[in-house]
């Protein structure tokens, strides 16, 4: 007897659309955007974070922001958007505040392209406790972005 099974594979399965979250230092808001994508839309998105100038290091308050909310950053690194100059993006995010004076980096190429003005939080004066809460309002803003524009499309 002969079996015939159909398996019917959704289309996101075939590609995951690259995604590209873009700021100047790539130490928090970037790094943030990065994690919560990898992680909220898994085998649908893969996310990376760079900067135009970045400082080289995680700031340590994403770090403590992303582990408060059980988002993974294991792999997570302050990168030059030029690590990625010989990849295809299918969305450009930048996601630096504009009201800052801030200079947004331009990327090259023509994937589609999204802006979030977001505060830096890492600019952000305050002792420990204040400093954790302004992480967590970014988080929570960069959470409503990426269920708007990635998950609930």
């Amino acid at each position: 007897m002969v079996c015939n099974i159909i398996v019917i594979i959704p289309a996101y399965f075939l590609k995951m659309k690259k995604v590209l979250f873009l700021c100047t230092g790539n130490s928090a808001r970037s790094i943030i955007s990065e994690c919560l994508l990898n992680q909220m839309g898994k085998n649908r998105y893969q996310a990376f974070s760079a900067g135009s100038k970045p400082v080289g290091k995680v700031n340590p308050y994403s770090i403590k922001i992303l582990e408060k909310n059980n988002i993974n950053y294991e792999k997570v690194s302050s990168k030059s958007w030029d690590d990625f100059s010989d990849t295809k993006f299918d969305t450009i995010v930048t996601v630096c505040n504009n009201a800052a004076n801030e200079t947004c980096p331009v990327y090259p190429g023509s994937p589609n392209k999204l802006h979030w003005d977001l505060e830096d939080p890492a600019a952000f004066n305050g002792n420990d406790e204040e400093k954790l809460n302004q992480f967590q309002r970014t988080f929570d803003q960069i959470h409503k972005y990426i269920k708007k524009e990635f998950i609930n499309k």
